[in-house]
């Protein structure tokens, strides 16, 4: 069986100097490889080529069998590291809380232990007849989400 611990230093010399960091890497029990990355600007299929050969040259065809993908991350995929909450500050997210709780705002701070979202919420101010709309911070630990997600807008 091909050692994840070998692709996973592979991958992060191969992304050494560059603005690309690993996703999720995973090694199958048939020796199935999947990499995927994400950049703070963008990944191409180049850089995408480039990491692929990176790790066919580790690696042994001769003496184990593997095929082997390299991706990016997908626009539409769930957030699963810390690099992309970064990228994603002040953008539109969606989060589905591990509670059941499913909300909608932007991303504007992601720290070591969480997140903070800006959720437009209706608030009755005291004596008023009528509720206002009120931007509130909603920060959870990276445990507490479910999944956060990039909205897209087409306007």
């Amino acid at each position: 069986m091909i050692d994840k611990a070998l692709i996973e230093q592979t991958v992060a010399e191969a992304l050494r100097g560059t603005d690309m960091f690993p996703v999720e890497i995973s090694v199958s029990a048939d020796n199935r490889i999947v990499v995927e990355v994400d950049s703070m600007t963008a990944v191409d299929i180049d850089s995408c080529v480039a990491l692929n050969r990176a790790i066919e040259q580790v690696l042994n065809r001769d003496e184990e069998d593997f095929e082997l993908e390299v991706g990016s991350a997908g626009l539409t995929s769930p957030f699963k590291v810390k690099g992309q909450f970064d990228k994603n500050i002040g953008n539109e997210v969606e989060v589905l809380t591990r509670d059941g709780r499913k909300f909608t705002g932007t991303l504007v701070e992601a720290t070591d232990e969480g997140f903070t979202v800006e959720v437009a919420r209706k608030v009755k101010p005291e004596g008023a007849k009528r509720p206002v709309i009120e931007m509130q911070p909603e920060t959870l630990g990276y445990g507490d989400a479910k999944t956060v997600k990039y909205v897209i807008n087409f306007k």
